[in-house]
């Protein structure tokens, strides 16, 4: 079940997080923490507008508006507990377990003890414990060491990936409960450019296995208000989003808001966005950055 960056970083500590390296390679910082508090106030009004019968719309495979409800506030404890309240115990990896098995674990066994609670208690509880990680994500310093990315390759990471990492799950998750109810995605360019920008994060990580000379560029573009440019470089030892862009990239991928943040969360197959897209110079290049995921999957 893929549905989304899943927050496990909220239970396994690494022993590293007294120092983080350099990531200039990960491009310009992103600081999303402002930005919690609208985005909670969205879900919360999200929430309290759906009708009995909605709860229990399938929202993503095997879960219905409920549980996926139950598996925000996991995420909601988690933070607070490891970066507020300092709390380092919980699972534990069983014998010969994946992270993703491990991830996949957990979840389920959190949001069947929550099959018992109903929508409003667990709206009620929604609205106060999320109130509360908004103000704490707001007060957090971007450059303090946290836990590692994994879509973005990066282990130990800095806060303000971490942080907007986490933002793009709370937004996800709200985009497929209004799905559920056949709503549309919520296109307000503050939540969506952000989302996007924190995505495609993960293009040098994707890149990774692609061999190509030194100054091959990939060029991804997305259009409308909540779009953008990332330039991704090949520099020798690894791709980077910290190179400055030339005029004509190896190749350059177009697509709209909608195709990439689904393509990023695999709401649709690289092969469907590459169908929408508008490629320009090699399509293989093009081909490998719509490898991208930006979640644990």
């Amino acid at each position: 079940m893929a549905i989304g960056p899943c927050g496990w970083h909220a239970l396994v500590m690494n022993s590293r997080l007294h120092q983080v390296p350099g990531h200039s390679w990960l491009g310009t910082p992103i600081d999303a923490r402002s930005l919690f508090a609208p985005e909670h106030a969205a879900l919360i009004a999200t929430v309290r507008g759906l009708a009995p019968g909605d709860w229990n719309r399938e929202a993503v495979p095997g879960w219905t508006v409920r549980d996926l409800g139950a598996h925000l506030l996991r995420d909601f404890y988690g933070r607070l507990a490891r970066d507020r309240d300092g709390q380092r115990e919980g699972p534990a990896f069983a014998p010969g377990e994946t992270l993703e098995a491990f991830i996949h674990r957990i979840n389920q066994e959190w949001v069947d003890a929550f099959s018992r609670v109903s929508p409003a208690a667990l709206t009620d509880t929604l609205g106060l414990v999320g109130g509360q990680v908004a103000r704490f994500l707001e007060s957090t310093d971007p450059n303090s060491p946290s836990l590692g990315v994994s879509w973005a390759g990066v282990d130990p990471a800095p806060m303000w990936l971490d942080i907007a990492r986490e933002f793009t799950e709370f937004w996800t998750h709200r985009q497929q409960i209004r799905h559920a109810v056949g709503q549309d995605t919520d296109r307000d360019p503050r939540f969506l450019s952000v989302v996007l920008d924190t995505f495609m994060r993960a293009l040098p990580h994707t890149l990774n296995e692609v061999d190509a000379p030194v100054g091959t560029q990939i060029r991804m573009r997305v259009d409308g208000p909540a779009g953008g440019t990332w330039t991704v470089t090949a520099t020798g030892s690894r791709w980077s989003l910290a190179e400055p862009g030339t005029a004509h990239p190896t190749a350059l991928v177009r697509l709209d808001a909608e195709t990439a943040w689904r393509l990023c969360t695999r709401g649709i197959r690289p092969e469907t966005a590459l169908a929408r897209a508008r490629i320009n110079g090699r399509r293989d290049l093009a081909e490998a950055a719509c490898r991208i995921v930006s979640i644990v999957y």
